[in-house]
């Protein structure tokens, strides 16, 4: 991951996304590279070749909010990345490498309680998606569900916690999105580093995706769960923030009435239990 140039790194991954026939260009044969070249960029947006060079690698890093928006309408960014993009040329909010990391790893008292007077799964997790705190009806709805465990490299790495996911592919698609929304500019920030650093080198999924530099806000509200014993359950995800120090409180729960409500119902039965 690099940490020097993330909005130029930023601009090669989006321009390598887009495919010439969306902007209206012919898409040859005798073409080199993935996705748009630089030339081709740079007059969509209206600026010079040469600038837009120096934008790529990072020689010039904050371009004004005209070109960032000519850039976007380019590189076809939806409302998300263009957000994005704009944060990363002001640069606001980095962390430098030799700064202390100061976490709160701690979940608020009455969180806890409320966890587990909840008759639905829920659980805690901090920004870098490390589980904090978790329900009993959680960890029966998925095993992986474990204090101390990683959601990522649970989702990316651990075949069992993988089946319980039949979107897995949208799913992966949609929390590395999450991840890179999340952190913003933080990409100082040696946790940080370490996560992405481990997911890479252990899932070529997670390689692929990190590459494209997609920006996805809070992900989808609906999630699939394949359990073993209950079946597919069709579940709605709320996430509620806790505090100011990036905590996360995630509830799962079903349409009253549902066949997943009632499924939801015999989990919090039997770990009441």
């Amino acid at each position: 991951m690099k940490k020097d140039n993330p909005l130029g790194e930023f601009l090669r991954a989006r321009r390598e996304l887009v495919r010439p026939e969306e902007v209206g260009l012919p898409s040859g044969s005798r073409r080199r590279v993935p996705g748009l070249r630089r030339e081709e960029v740079a007059t969509l947006a209206g600026i010079s070749a040469e600038y837009y060079l120096r934008l790529e690698q990072g020689r010039d890093r904050h371009p004004s909010q005209q070109v960032l928006d000519a850039l976007g309408d380019a590189l076809l960014l939806d409302r998300e990345s263009r957000a994005h993009a704009n944060e990363l040329a002001r640069d606001r909010g980095r962390r430098q490498l030799d700064r202390p990391l100061q976490p709160s790893d701690l979940v608020p008292q009455g969180i806890a309680m409320l966890l587990e007077t909840l008759n639905v799964p829920a659980f805690v997790m901090n920004r870098y998606r490390d589980v904090l705190a978790v329900n009993r009806t959680a960890s029966a709805l998925e095993p992986s569900l474990k204090v101390g465990r990683n959601r990522l490299i649970s989702l990316f790495t651990d075949e069992t916690a993988r089946s319980y996911h039949p979107d897995w592919e949208s799913s992966t698609a949609s929390v590395v999105g999450q991840l890179r929304a999340d952190i913003g500019t933080d990409y100082g920030d040696p946790r940080f580093q370490a996560l992405v650093g481990e997911l890479s080198l252990r899932s070529d999924r997670f390689l692929m995706l990190w590459s494209r530099h997609e920006v996805h806000v809070g992900g989808s509200a609906a999630a699939l769960i394949d359990h073993p014993e209950l079946g597919r359950l069709h579940l709605m995800r709320e996430k509620l923030s806790v505090g100011a120090d990036g905590l996360v409180l995630v509830i799962y729960h079903a349409a009253p009435g549902s066949a997943s409500a009632n499924s939801l119902q015999r989990l919090f039965s039997g770990t009441a239990r």
